[in-house]
């Protein structure tokens, strides 16, 4: 790098040479430097970056909590991008919609009223919807006021920001966290937040606990939307190396939509899979031939019932086969890939489950020990006013005489000082205060208040005497979140997993759904049930008490069976519609007279 002088026509120039690939590495480290550590990646002590950490900080100071109404969101944003973080107004606007969708969180921290969008749809402007704090997002900014964390200046100097939130609860692994970075991205999965509180509790109590110990704990994700985990070899490699994959199948039911038609039934879809997506994949899968046996796709969701996707089958065709057909082709069945990076103490690094968990619980340490030496300055610094207070009641005429008789409150000051043996603060809050408090009955609250507050200081002293100590508050608070704020686990884990394996369109095509044409027979009961068996009946066999075989057909399962009623009407049936022997099934309404 050279610098070149000045010329005679432009004294004030100053131009620099400088090597292409030398400026280009430079600001391309500076770059990915601000992406990983402002913008990415999420802190491992509160599971936040560092935009959705301004959003709760600002609307705390907002005042915008779940007790009072909700405000515009392009005023939240408004606020954080002017005071906090100068990237804009969409990014901030994201970042507050993923925090509100809870398909997105196992729990919201922002309570949104409007349309914050859906698992196909994408969000309405944020003049159009409002915003205000989740119950949880209350836990975040606890005792943030209590000197339990660091701030630090924001872009400008001007404010101040926490440098992390106090986080009363695992937000990382109860809420997950997705982003890409410049040569490194993250993928978290959610978790159900009782039973981390319960691997937390467990690892405080005992800190030679591994991550394949804390597995009875937290058995794996807990995701928003439900499903099915298959298998758990993914989960453990993600759990101790903190990389990893595994899959989550739909949740689906084969039932009868109507006498002579099966269906498959979806009420819970993989993590972020949304019903159009997968009725779009459906089409194609259909129009391509690579499914076979499906006859429609009717979508019933809506708010007040939840997702219901209902896959109505061709007669004659297996449902488990066409089900396998699915998961191979559509997104019934999704893989996620974990990637547990985050930061620890400025910087990224790969965690397992343990080591999340350790990070996390030796901030909650710091958090309550800050707190507890903050809470016990405060009742010191009472009581020794209390005590000061207790002192001049006993002898208020003298002390009044003294203030009556002082020229200047300096001297007033000293009188009293040197008088009752008090400190300078004691006889200036003596001196500022109104004398209706030096009464009798405020003597009477005043050793009750100094009473309470010895208590208080022993309590709290107690607590900074030992780390145990420091622990046992730690387990109690975060007890009593789980009891509060924890639920049932939404997703299933599957440990005997069938693989279904991927193949080909034009092995696909090959696969037949349909039912085989195997022997069977069906046979009519003197109650009237329609039954299928794979064996002949002898005709006045009893099937069960006061019902006995009346009647028997031989035919095959792709094969049609007419029913005659007494009205002279023939209902057609198929085969393999008609339930198995050791179903009860009562179709007299229908088929009988």
């Amino acid at each position: 790098m050279t610098e070149q002088k000045p010329t005679e026509r432009f004294p004030d120039e100053r131009i620099v040479d400088i090597e292409l690939i030398e400026e280009l590495s430079e600001s391309f480290l500076e770059y990915s430097y601000s992406v990983i550590y402002a913008r990415a990646l999420p802190d491992a002590r509160d599971g936040l970056k560092p935009v959705q950490r301004r959003i709760i900080f600002q609307m705390g100071e907002m005042g915008l909590r779940p007790d009072k109404g909700h405000v515009k969101s392009a005023r939240v944003s408004g606020e954080v991008m002017g005071k906090l973080h100068p990237h804009g107004d969409g990014a901030i606007y994201d970042a507050m919609v993923r925090m509100a969708q809870a398909f997105t969180l196992r729990v919201p921290l922002i309570d949104g009223h409007g349309n914050f969008g859906s698992l196909d749809d994408g969000p309405a402007a944020a003049r159009y919807t409002e915003t205000r704090l989740a119950p949880a997002a209350l836990l975040m900014n606890e005792g943030l006021d209590e000197d339990v964390v660091d701030f630090k200046p924001n872009y400008d100097a001007q404010l101040s920001e926490p440098e992390v939130l106090p986080a009363a609860f695992p937000n990382l692994l109860v809420n997950g966290s997705a982003g890409i970075a410049v040569g490194m991205a993250t993928n978290m999965a959610p978790h159900n937040m009782r039973e981390v509180i319960a691997g937390a509790i467990a690892l405080l109590n005992n800190t030679k606990l591994e991550s394949s110990d804390l597995m009875k704990y937290i058995p794996g994700p807990d995701l928003p939307t439900g499903g099915i985990i298959m298998g758990t070899d993914g989960i453990k490699e993600a759990y101790e190396t903190g990389r990893g994959s595994f899959k989550t199948r739909a949740r689906v039911t084969i039932e009868s939509v109507s006498p002579r038609k099966l269906a498959l039934v979806v009420t819970e879809l993989p993590y972020l899979v949304g019903p159009e997506r997968v009725i779009e994949k459906i089409k194609d899968g259909v129009n391509s031939k690579k499914l076979q046996g499906i006859a429609d796709v009717i979508d019933l969701t809506d708010r007040a019932n939840g997702l219901k996707l209902v896959i109505e089958l061709k007669t004659g065709f297996d449902p488990n086969v066409v089900l396998d057909l699915l998961y191979r082709f559509t997104p019934l069945e999704e893989s996620f890939g974990i990637n547990n990076v985050c930061l620890v103490e400025g910087r990224p690094e790969t965690l397992g489950l343990r080591d999340m968990l350790g990070v996390y619980l030796a901030h909650r340490i710091v958090v309550t020990k800050r707190r507890s030496e903050n809470r016990l300055g405060k009742k010191l610094a009472r009581l020794h006013l209390v005590e000061g207070l207790l002192k001049a009641i006993l002898s208020i005429d003298e002390v009044i005489k003294i203030i009556r008789t002082a020229d200047e409150v300096d001297e007033a000051r000293s009188n009293l000082m040197k008088k009752f043996s008090l400190s300078e603060i004691q006889a200036e809050y003596i001196l500022e205060l109104k004398l209706r408090r030096l009464t009798k009955f405020s003597k009477l609250e005043l050793d009750t208040e100094a009473k309470n507050l010895a208590k208080e200081i022993a309590d709290l002293q107690k607590i900074l005497s030992s780390e145990k100590n420091l622990k046992e508050v730690v387990t109690r608070e975060l007890q009593e979140v789980s009891d509060k704020y924890g639920d049932d686990r939404r997703t299933t884990i599957s440990d005997g997993v069938t693989e279904i394996k991927p193949v080909s369109a034009a092995k696909a095509s090959a696969i037949d759904a349909q039912l085989a044409d195997s022997p069977c027979h069906i046979i009519l009961t003197a109650s009237g049930q329609v039954l299928r068996t794979l064996e002949p009946v002898t005709p006045g066999t009893k099937r069960k008490k006061h019902d006995a075989i009346r009647n028997q057909v031989s035919t095959t399962t792709r094969s049609d069976i007419g029913f005659l009623t007494s009205d002279g009407v023939m209902h057609r049936v198929h085969a393999s519609d008609i339930p198995a022997a050791e179903g009860a099934f009562d179709p007299a309404s229908s088929f009988c007279s």
